[in-house]
């Protein structure tokens, strides 16, 4: 399977170019169908024309009607050159009464109904498939069991391939962009930043986000922990060229677990502008580092602290942070609280689930739970409880995050 994102096809050229790729591909036996996005900036085009000629006054329903046809375009465009290069193809519009992607009417960020989807791909395009027969199929659309048009938000096109491969059971999922890989950074911020041979979708998640050109969180949530995915550069106008290779899956739901089977330690520093000296702060974590785990570390301007992994010797660790405060003025003094419990949660959709950070303590205050340090990254949220109140804990946030779950 491979998927062409709008940079791909933003002109002539570019189309000729993933068109021949593909051809080439199905001449050769290879049994391929093709996902593809709106040409260019299409999308962002027809968003402001219709948000500008309706002074913003359009439904979500009616924008995804008008936002639907740079993929609609597409797939007619594509599917058609294909057949001048002597290549069968036919193309799935979401008006077709055997459209694959099935979603609720959630207007403009629309969910797939997962055993639809599964069932109609299976019916209706992996027969053509075994036929040889090339399917182009528009990404970022779906359709309502009402069959009203929808689109499935940030990274749609991907969210349809990864549905797509899983339904098919195929070989590789190739994604081809405008960029050689998954890169070590945004090329548009840094001027050399290097190509990934391979990344593991649990950590191009953590950089996978609205402002890079990396693939969007809500769409790795639906890649099958089996599938073989390839990213690679329109550029080079060849499905076989090497990009790099994301492996493993997501955890679909929000969980909470024990994140260190043995008790914490919260050691606390006070002083003045603390944040200002990173040569304070790379000693202390140093310190720390030579004896036992860091498990967090909070930072403001007048103090900083250190989550570590209990051991039988702490004192003696204690007692060498403690000589390190004593070392420099802006560090006064230091407190310490034992016997914590390193809880953490995390899932695909944490981000995109308002309140739940509130949600959370609050079931713990009104447990009499204290929290002793709480700390927010990518797709996980890390608390520290009484390491006697860890079961309750985790039982109170479990009963909370089952109210929170997205479909």
């Amino acid at each position: 399977m491979v998927k062409y994102g709008g940079a791909s096809l933003a002109d002539h050229d570019r189309i000729l170019k993933a068109v021949t790729a593909v051809a080439i591909e199905a001449k050769k036996g290879t049994k391929i169908a093709v996902i593809v996005s709106a040409m260019g900036k299409t999308t962002d085009q027809l968003l402001s024309a219709a948000k500008n000629a309706s002074n913003g006054k359009i439904g979500k329903g009616e924008l995804d009607e008008i936002l639907a046809m740079g993929e609609r375009t597409s797939i007619r465009i594509f599917s058609v050159a294909l057949k001048a290069q002597g290549v069968e193809s036919r193309y799935f519009d979401p008006l077709d009464p055997d459209w694959p992607i099935i979603t609720d009417d959630t207007f403009t960020d629309a969910n797939p109904i997962m055993e639809k989807c599964r069932e109609r791909i299976r019916q209706h395009v992996l027969p053509l498939v075994k036929k040889g027969i090339v399917p182009v199929i528009a990404g970022f659309v779906g359709r309502t069991s009402d069959e009203r048009i929808t689109t499935l938000g940030r990274g749609g096109s991907d969210t349809t391939a990864f549905i797509l491969a899983e339904a098919l059971e195929a070989d590789e999922l190739i994604l081809v962009t405008d960029s050689e890989g998954i890169m070590s950074a945004d090329p548009k911020i840094i001027s050399k930043p290097e190509r990934l041979r391979e990344i593991d979708v649990n950590t191009l998640v953590g950089i996978a986000d609205s402002e890079t050109k990396f693939i969007h969180r809500k769409a790795l949530r639906y890649k099958d922990p089996s599938l073989k995915v390839r990213v690679i550069s329109h550029t080079h106008g060849d499905l076989n060229t090497e990009g790099t290779l994301i492996k493993g899956a997501l955890s679909t739901e929000l969980d909470v677990a024990l994140a260190s089977q043995s008790p914490a330690t919260s050691i606390t520093i006070v002083g003045r502008g603390v944040s200002e000296k990173p040569k304070i702060v790379q000693e202390l974590t140093q310190t720390v580092r030579n004896q036992t785990h860091l498990l967090g570390l909070s930072l403001n301007y007048d103090s900083v602290i250190l989550y570590v992994a209990e051991k039988a010797d702490l004192n003696s660790l204690l007692e060498e942070v403690h000589e390190t405060i004593s070392k420099h003025e802006e560090t006064i003094a230091m407190s310490v609280r034992k016997q914590l419990a390193f809880l953490k949660v995390k899932g695909v959709g944490l981000e995109e689930t308002p309140g739940l950070i509130g949600k959370i303590t609050e079931t713990l205050r009104l447990n009499d739970i204290n929290i002793f340090g709480l700390l927010t990254i990518t797709s996980s949220i890390l608390l520290f409880v009484n390491w006697n109140e860890k079961e309750k804990a985790l039982n109170l946030i479990k009963k909370s995050l089952r109210g929170n779950q997205k479909c």
